[in-house]
């Protein structure tokens, strides 16, 4: 859509409101396929919730692309965000339930590390579409996304189902039978069996009557998480939902979607200029968010995420800089600019290496199995909507404080969220999901958990 948008604009002659609307709808609506995920993927399922979202997403990309007028982008836009929203959540989900504890994190986020390398893929072809007729290049970069929302809707008829979903719905034999081929060892698989089968609350007896938790659909979790929640699981809320709400105050959504604009404002205005910036930034977020996968599970969360949240901080005080000196200047010092692309990498980069990754493990790893999916939905939900406030209002805001002032206020809310992350988020690291319950039950739970993990019992 960064790209896109530069021709939309031209070609149906829409207004940088306009703009802000396309942008921000498809945030907007995701929020109604996360809140809606949690207890779809309850009901139906890990495995064909993920069909679901494809499904909606193909519907999306297809009205996009074919779209004669605003208002039916804008209904392609509208039915793509809800898809989106099923997938933020379930993807994360699905994996961590799937994922042995010692390599859980990186798993986890190869979500997060295959979103990146679609953006990646999007400032690509917005640059090799870019000399295209401005009727026809647009539609080609929004509507090419069915072709990997037809595979994944494919390719995941041939997956296993969560085996935590299965032993919640009493069926323990297939849950064992996943368990096996996700295992190294039968003994492996054995061990996490007896540790799902206990978290959900299956009794020896319940082993032999395999359908006796066919009438659990997830009813009962939205009431116990909101009115009466216990004092971990009211933690546990407190921790997703703060670090989703930080992934998007950090603006980075903002930052990916409306760097042709900050970068026109800076005197650049060829539009392969302002691709070629994008595929820049597009290879660091690639490049970092490798390294934090490949690293999450040695290093742990809170390192990473702390050191990505202060970088990012940082970052977006040398963007701010930059674009403080091109408002002021008239004559566009290339060192400025020099200063706003390298502040633009080094942004994403960070937050390659922290909040984009570590967000969705943390999400997806730290409710109890009954509720995961309705917990990680609900926080998801706090994401999609902070997205869709911050790219709908970035640009209006954005006009009244100047770019460099909006990179300030951003960066301001970054150096609270690290202050948030040191106190709030406990360390999961190389902990089983039925573990997670216990970190946060003690106050001083990371303190604890660092104490127990060096006594040799996770």
């Amino acid at each position: 859509m960064s790209g896109a948008v530069l021709f939309i604009k031209e070609d149906l002659k829409i207004s940088s409101t306009q703009v802000e609307i396309l942008v921000g709808t498809l945030n907007v609506f995701s929020l109604i396929g996360s809140l809606a995920s949690g207890k779809t993927s309850d009901y139906i399922g890990r495995r064909y919730t993920i069909v679901l979202a494809s499904v909606t997403f193909l519907m999306g990309a297809l009205l996009m692309g074919l779209a004669p007028s605003f208002l039916f982008l804008l209904a392609g836009r509208v039915v793509a965000g809800v898809g989106v929203g099923y997938a933020l959540m379930i993807a994360p989900v699905y994996t961590a339930e799937l994922s042995p504890a010692m390599s859980r994190g990186l798993l986890t986020s190869l979500p997060e590390v295959f979103i990146t390398f679609g953006i990646l893929l999007g400032y690509v072809l917005n640059y090799a579409f870019s000399n295209l007729p401005g009727r026809i290049n647009w539609r080609l970069m929004l509507g090419l996304a069915a072709v990997p929302a037809f595979g994944i809707g494919l390719g995941v008829m041939v997956m296993p189902e969560s085996p935590r979903w299965l032993a919640m719905k009493g069926k323990l034999s297939d849950a064992k039978q996943v368990l096996v081929k996700t295992s190294s060892t039968e003994a492996e698989a054995e061990l996490r069996y007896e540790e799902i089968v206990k978290a959900a609350s299956l009794g020896s007896n319940q082993a032999h009557k395999g359908d006796k938790g066919e009438g659990w659909h997830g009813q009962g979790v939205w009431k116990e998480l909101l009115v009466s929640p216990s004092r971990p699981l009211r933690r546990m809320l407190v921790a997703a939902i703060g670090i989703n709400f930080f992934m998007q105050a950090s603006g980075n959504d903002a930052v990916i979607y409306y760097c042709p604009e900050v970068f026109r404002a800076a005197g650049i205005h060829k539009k392969k200029h302002l691709f070629g910036i994008n595929v820049l930034m597009g290879l660091a977020k690639t490049f970092f968010v490798l390294f934090s996968a490949l690293y999450l599970d040695k290093f742990g969360r809170r390192p990473l995420l702390l050191l990505g949240s202060v970088g990012v901080a940082v970052s977006l005080a040398g963007l701010g800089l930059g674009s403080k000196f091109l408002e002021d200047s008239n004559n566009r010092p290339s060192w400025a600019i020099s200063l706003c692309i390298l502040a633009v990498c080094a942004d994403v980069s960070f937050f390659s290496i922290g909040l984009g990754p570590v967000t969705w493990v943390y999400s997806s790893e730290i409710f109890p199995t009954r509720f995961r999916a309705q917990g990680s939905s609900l926080a998801i939900s706090v994401n999609r909507l902070i997205s869709g406030v911050v790219s709908m209002t970035f640009l209006t805001i954005s006009k009244e404080i100047t770019f460099g002032g909006m990179f300030f206020v951003l960066g301001g809310i970054m150096v609270a969220a690290s202050v948030f992350f040191y106190f709030f988020l406990p360390e999961t690291k190389g902990r089983t999901l039925e573990e997670m319950e216990s970190i946060f039950e003690d106050k001083n739970s990371t303190t604890n958990s660092n104490r127990i993990m060096k006594m040799g019992q996770i």
